[in-house]
């Protein structure tokens, strides 16, 4: 049974995969009013005919949602939160959709952001010529660990400690924080989205473990432990040299970069004097199995949404980041998809151009200022810069 309805904030959930039924079910049960949008009806079928959503692991009940729609027009009119729970390579589509039927003081939330998910949204936001007032933020990770265990039905099988989120620009923080503490009192405040997104820890635990373990994962379909069983030693070795990348990346930009052993031990409270061990004491891995396939989220978004994203910051900045340019490689011809061409580049994230410090104003303040070249003194209006929003 829901708790009794709450009036003071309406939230839209986008996407009807394991994430967004979680989230739109327990939504619901702290009695909150809920929509949830997806965009094929398949997935939305079950959760019509029951009116909800049923829970079962950390959180259970049943989450009677408000409204159950493919339109998102219908889904996002008058919420107050938008919650992007698709997998980031939908972030682009989802923003050219949403775009038009915008209201003004929306706050949109990228659960996870991966990595320059916010600036990815705005730019295409930008690039569709609307201009409400919304604050675009993300989230450096998912706050579930979770599953559809049936139709309308899904396993929490933990919720987060704590997960930090960003808004664009970095001032806006604080308000999104406060309008999510009413369900969320584990978002905490980051310093920016250059934080939340090379503090993304599903650049580090998805795409390596997954190649490294492909020939185990269509053999058996899966059928094994994938942070338990699949991250031996070695792998964990692997991971352990992309990650020191990702935070020499992060220490370039002037960005505040955790370990994923510190990550670890602040999200899930795991203890070990290596990731290994960290990894075999995180209770909330245990259980949860490997993907069926390798074609699976796990390189198709983490890939170019996540370590492109990276190694292109790098190159902003000046630092090689050969492993992971390697696994990039990898899943490219284990794909056959070019994901350096498909993934989140500079230009894509608007900032093509732009310098370090550039950068940081972009997300600090929400626009830059270019300084013209070639213009006589006070010859035209913008004669000091060019603003980019």
């Amino acid at each position: 049974m829901n708790a009794e309805i709450r009036e003071d904030i309406k939230f839209a959930v986008v996407g009807a995969g394991n994430g967004g039924c979680a989230m739109a079910a327990h939504l619901a049960l702290m009695g909150f009013k809920v929509n949830l949008y997806n965009r094929s009806e398949y997935r939305l079928k079950d959760i019509k005919k029951t009116g909800g959503i049923h829970l079962e692991g950390a959180v259970s009940g049943f989450g009677r949602l408000d409204k159950i729609t493919t339109d998102i027009e219908e889904a996002i009119r008058d919420v107050d939160i938008i919650m992007i729970t698709t997998p980031a390579t939908g972030h682009r589509n989802i923003a050219k959709m949403a775009a038009p039927f915008l209201q003004e003081d929306q706050i949109i939330v990228l659960n996870p952001g991966r990595t320059g998910g916010a600036l990815e949204f705005k730019n295409i936001i930008k690039q569709t010529g609307v201009r409400k007032e919304v604050i675009i933020s993300e989230a450096q990770t998912f706050i579930y660990a979770c599953r559809i265990v049936g139709p309308a039905r899904v396993k929490i099988f933990s919720i987060k400690d704590r997960v930090d989120v960003a808004a664009i620009p970095a001032y806006k923080t604080r308000k999104v924080v406060e309008k999510l503490s009413c369900a969320y009192p584990q978002f905490h405040a980051a310093e920016s989205v250059l934080e939340t997104s090379l503090n993304n820890i599903g650049a580090i635990f998805h795409p390596a473990p997954t190649l490294l373990n492909s020939a185990r994962i269509e053999t058996t379909e899966g059928d094994f432990q994938y942070y338990i069983d699949g991250i031996s030693p070695a792998v964990a070795s692997v991971i352990e040299k992309i990650d020191r990348e990702r935070i020499k990346v992060a220490n370039a930009l002037k960005v505040k970069a955790v370990s994923a052993l510190e990550w670890l031990k602040f999200t899930y409270g795991s203890e070990g004097n290596s990731l290994y061990e960290a990894i075999q004491n995180t209770k909330a891995y245990k259980g949860l199995k490997a993907p069926d396939t390798v074609h699976v989220r796990y390189i198709f978004e983490d890939v170019p949404e996540s370590l492109v994203p990276i190694a292109s910051f790098g190159r902003i900045a000046g630092v090689p980041t050969p492993v992971i340019d390697s696994v990039i490689e990898m899943a490219s011809a284990m794909h056959n998809i070019n994901y350096w061409e498909k993934g989140r580049t500079a230009e894509k994230l608007g900032l093509k151009g732009l310098s370090v410090d550039q950068i940081h104003q972009l997300v600090l303040e929400g626009e830059v200022v270019i300084p013209q070249r070639g213009i006589a003194e006070g010859e035209a209006q913008g004669a000091e810069g060019d603003v980019v929003a």
